[in-house]
């Protein structure tokens, strides 16, 4: 096959132990981005190589591989998130849904769409799984974040509390 006809395919896999060096490099790339973008989201430590570690023990951290290099990471949770039993605003739906946390794209695939895509295949093995819904929440000054939820169609619901620091929060209800 020539080269010139290759597309690009992305899948998300549970992440394993020795995919952790390079989730840390992932997550200190948006560590950086943050601080350089004036946002406060990821500038206390967290996160941290400790929490990858805890992430890949509870099965909930996934990475998006493409062209078989790792170019993303994802914390997809099937189940309650204590701290979206209180919002300032309301939640869209009453049931099931699935939360996702730490998204975060390698700096070298920056603006190609790569979290975009992430979350484009957490929806659709939602649905595939008929799980009604998707909650997430992010920094009051993340504009890649705010920008990916409202290209995607992700509904502001209000504030929640996270780590002792308000954040938006979004769902979408999935068909």
């Amino acid at each position: 096959m020539s080269p010139l006809f290759f597309e690009k395919y992305m899948f998300l896999r549970k992440a394993i132990p020795s995919d952790s060096e390079r989730i840390w490099e992932i997550l200190q790339d948006g560590i950086e981005s943050r601080r350089l973008e004036g946002s406060l989201q990821w500038q206390d430590g967290y996160p941290n190589p400790e929490i990858i570690v805890a992430d890949i023990q509870k099965e909930i951290g996934f990475v998006a591989v493409e062209n078989e290099q790792i170019v993303g990471y994802i914390v997809i949770i099937h189940g309650v998130e204590e701290a979206y039993n209180s919002i300032d605003g309301n939640w869209l739906t009453n049931g099931e849904y699935v939360v996702l946390h730490r998204l975060a794209t390698a700096k070298e695939f920056k603006n190609q769409g790569v979290a975009t895509k992430i979350m484009q295949l957490v929806e659709e093995s939602c649905r595939k799984e008929k799980i009604p819904s998707i909650r997430v929440d992010t920094n009051f000054d993340n504009a890649a974040m705010l920008h990916v939820f409202k290209k995607l169609d992700y509904e502001y619901c209000g504030e929640v509390l996270l780590r002792d620091a308000p954040r938006k929060a979004f769902e979408k209800i999935l068909n």
